[in-house]
């Protein structure tokens, strides 16, 4: 049996550029999502920071916190994963990109009791989250108001905060709060 003679294989210069493109353009667009997924990494990681104070809402003085309690955007949610906090108390939290809002409380003995917020301090429940818009605390400082305490106490404890800088007054839960 005679086989034919095999004739060459001939390829037409359309069909290389179809394989040889279409390799080349999966690779740039793997290229740059991984490109644009580094980026969006980086950019999380050096987030914005906000500088956290607590002060005693009698004296006005610096306390220093067990914790800190972190909530962002009206949700229940603690988010304490990007939370630093100083031996002297201040503390510093990395915001995450869709933040709008943060509201703040403080711990003692031993992260068991939540010190009252004095910005709550004149309502019937003192346990009411207060929401502070973060632009507004990275582009001027916010300073929680101060109603736990009138008269020479409130001139006394008046504080500007710095840009990037949000401070608040607490005092520690009476006996008839505690009891509830």
């Amino acid at each position: 049996m005679i086989r034919p003679k095999a004739s060459p294989i001939v390829i037409r210069p359309s069909v290389i550029h179809r394989f040889v493109t279409r390799p080349t353009m999966i690779r740039a667009f793997f290229a740059i999502a991984l490109a644009a997924g580094l980026l969006g990494l980086l950019h999380a990681q050096s987030g914005q920071t906000i500088s956290i104070l607590m002060l005693d809402g009698k004296t006005g003085k610096p306390l220093v916190p067990n914790n800190y309690i972190v909530r962002f955007n009206h949700l229940d949610a603690i988010h304490n994963e990007a939370l630093v906090l100083n031996d002297d108390g201040l503390g510093k939290v990395v915001v995450p990109a869709n933040a709008t809002f943060i509201s703040v409380q403080g711990t003692f003995h031993n992260s068991l009791d939540i010190y009252v917020n004095c910005d709550a301090g004149m309502e019937k429940d003192t346990s009411t989250l207060h929401w502070y818009p973060i632009s507004e605390i990275l582009n001027s400082g916010v300073a929680a108001a101060n109603e736990c305490f009138k008269g020479k106490y409130a001139e006394s404890t008046h504080v500007t905060a710095k840009p990037g800088e949000f401070v608040f007054f607490v005092r520690e839960t009476n006996w008839r709060e505690s009891a509830n």
